[in-house]
């Protein structure tokens, strides 16, 4: 494609030539490519240094039971997420999102501590 003609005197203007490259290429096509799912059953570690946010996610295995033996096992970290602040500010939207809503479903019960402000949700049935 060739430039836009210009009059003496005047700057080309690039704006109708970016406009029209685009409309020959279409919008973007951006293909989801699903990945390995990994298990975790609990937090292990969650860190903000000022510029990522760290959440360390854990799994339990348990040894095998022996009969009048304390039961034992092992936690192993399973995944850790690093996130820039924006990313770690959406997550934080998204889950108060999903607890409004497991709220609203009756799923967890909110509980409020004896003389504190600070509300912890309660899974039901757990």
């Amino acid at each position: 494609m060739s430039p836009e003609p210009t009059t003496k005197g005047s700057a080309p203007n690039p704006a109708p030539a970016a406009q029209a490259a685009t409309a020959e290429r279409g919008a973007a096509s951006i293909r989801y490519i699903d990945m390995v799912e990994t298990f975790a059953d609990s937090v292990t570690g969650l860190i903000f240094d000022g510029q990522t946010l760290r959440i360390e996610f854990g799994v339990t295995r348990f040894d095998d039971a022996k009969t009048n033996s304390p039961i034992t096992g092992r936690r192993y970290p399973a995944s850790r997420l690093v996130l820039p602040p924006a990313a770690a500010v959406d997550l934080i939207n998204r889950m108060q999102q999903i607890a409004a809503a497991l709220k609203q479903a009756g799923v967890v019960k909110a509980a409020q501590e004896a003389g504190s402000t600070v509300a912890e949700s309660r899974l039901i049935g757990v």
